[in-house]
């Protein structure tokens, strides 16, 4: 009896990190941050694509080798982040918003930074979104973002 007390305290616990390891990494919580944003801007709600987010998750399983920054020039629009801590899928989607003051609505152009990600997570006609993160082996992160139908169109104002 005491093996088994033992048992279910540690599948718990197990249960418990592994729960607090995913916080800021779901569906939900990259939706959130997006969402956030485009309401910020008048654009509607995203929704979580499996297929786009099984798209996300294979490429970003090809970057564990690496953590390279190479977009995979796949059919989506893409936003990718890397950090050597391990950064959350909220937090790499809120770096990407922190581009906003960079983009200048009536011009339609970046000034003074990088401004692209941000005009892709406001893109209005991108409306499926799926998202992946994982542990390179170099020990740092990388978190990708697909986006369908794509954005960032030349010529073109997100919103």
């Amino acid at each position: 009896m005491g093996l088994t007390k033992f048992s279910l305290a540690t599948c718990l616990l197990a249960s418990t990190l592994a729960h607090v390891s995913l916080g800021q990494n779901s569906p939900q919580d990259y939706l959130r941050v997006h969402d956030a944003a485009r309401a910020q801007v008048g654009v509607g709600p995203m929704t979580w694509d499996a297929k786009v987010a099984a798209y996300a998750q294979d490429y970003a399983n090809k970057r564990v080798a690496d953590c390279g920054l190479v977009h995979s020039d796949g059919p989506y629009g893409e936003n990718l982040a890397e950090a050597s801590y391990a950064l959350t899928g909220a937090e790499a989607v809120q770096m990407w918003v922190d581009e906003k003051p960079y983009y200048n609505y009536d011009a339609n152009i970046c000034v003074g930074g990088q401004c692209l990600h941000y005009t892709q997570v406001v893109w209005r006609n991108s409306t499926r979104l799926g998202c992946a993160r994982v542990k390179c082996n170099s020990g740092w992160w990388f978190v990708t973002c697909n986006y369908d139908p794509p954005g960032n169109y030349v010529g073109e104002r997100p919103y």
